[in-house]
């Protein structure tokens, strides 16, 4: 249970480097995120054949996986974009919007109902924004591609929550996903090289020693201890944890790029109006978690073996720990 612990925070923390990186990089977010696709389906590969688990999904699956792909990469490509046109923090914090997008979203998507206590939770992070937006006309252009980055990322949870979630392997649907991506980041590096020749494609040596840290560590590795996170901590703790990414990445861009010298009065306003937004999401999921089922005779055998009480607590525990399964290993 530790181990698989650690491995969420690894991989929230590597999460939250993308921004930062997005920023030192100097390469414009078109070719930025063609790089960053380019070399994660490389090593993601590499990773899988190691594996022995390349098995080629069904075409219509396939087809499937490729558009998902592109709704992720078009999503990338705003929210670097935001980033170039603004700050990390502003891009970070239009991020946090997705929550907003994802009650609209889902159910016309996904044919459930509408939640009032969402979209009341979601307004501290629009007032929070529109805040930042009003009085830091600075930031308004970068606001509007992270706004859009955000919806476009909320499109892709859901349908890919509709889709894919259901697919034996993951790491298969990661990795088709992302070659999707590539052709649509193709499409588009291609159509803006074509309407500005002048447009820069080839990385410096350290952008490139950036990228490969991007695609290796801040792609692949963080998807992977993501997954291998799954096998043993339950996907309502993963998806909890994963709240704070916005927040954790604005303290490391904060903290290496210096950005909170430039930070107005109105931005930390606004910024603590969105983290009220994330607190109370996440207070609202852990009060309506649903109870876990009756325990089966196997769950009863292995506490009578353990000499554990089987009380609610120790049984969630027991069901959520996962420690008769054994992790599996990033490279084997």
């Amino acid at each position: 249970m530790r181990i698989a612990l650690a491995k969420l925070h690894a991989s929230v923390f590597l999460a939250g480097f993308t921004g930062t990186l997005g920023k030192v990089i100097t390469l414009p977010e078109t070719p930025l995120v063609w790089w960053r696709l380019l070399l994660a389906i490389v090593m993601l590969y590499v990773f899988l054949r190691l594996r022995g688990a390349f098995r080629p999904p069904s075409p219509r699956s396939l087809a499937t996986l490729y558009l998902l792909g592109g709704s992720m990469a078009f999503g990338w490509i705003f929210f670097y974009g935001s980033i170039k046109a603004a700050t990390v923090a502003v891009a970070l914090v239009c991020v946090s919007l997705t929550g907003f997008f994802t009650a609209l979203f889902s159910p016309p998507i996904l044919k459930t109902p509408w939640s009032p206590r969402e979209f009341l939770y979601s307004a501290f992070s629009i007032a929070g924004i529109a805040l930042i937006f009003h009085f830091d006309a600075q930031y308004r252009f970068g606001i509007l591609l992270g706004c859009a980055a955000a919806a476009i990322r909320a499109v892709y949870i859901i349908c890919n929550k509709k889709f894919a979630s259901s697919h034996p392997d993951q790491n298969l649907v990661f990795f088709h996903e992302m070659c999707g991506g590539f052709l649509l980041a193709s499409l588009c590096l291609g159509y803006f090289m074509s309407a500005d020749p002048s447009l820069r494609f080839a990385p410096s040596a350290l952008d490139l020693a950036y990228l490969l840290l991007l695609a290796g560590f801040c792609t692949v590795v963080m998807y992977v201890l993501q997954l291998q996170a799954l096998q043993n901590i339950s996907p309502f703790t993963v998806n909890l944890t994963f709240n704070l990414e916005p927040i954790y990445s604005i303290i490391l861009a904060t903290l290496l790029l210096g950005e909170g010298k430039t930070f107005t009065s109105s931005f930390h306003a606004g910024l603590a109006l969105i983290v009220l937004s994330v607190v109370l999401q996440s207070l609202h999921v852990v009060k309506n978690q649903p109870s876990p089922p009756p325990p089966d005779e196997t769950t009863r055998r292995k506490t009578r073996e353990l000499g554990i009480p089987l009380t609610a607590v120790s049984y969630r525990r027991l069901r959520f720990s996962g420690f008769w399964r054994m992790p599996l290993m990033i490279f084997p």
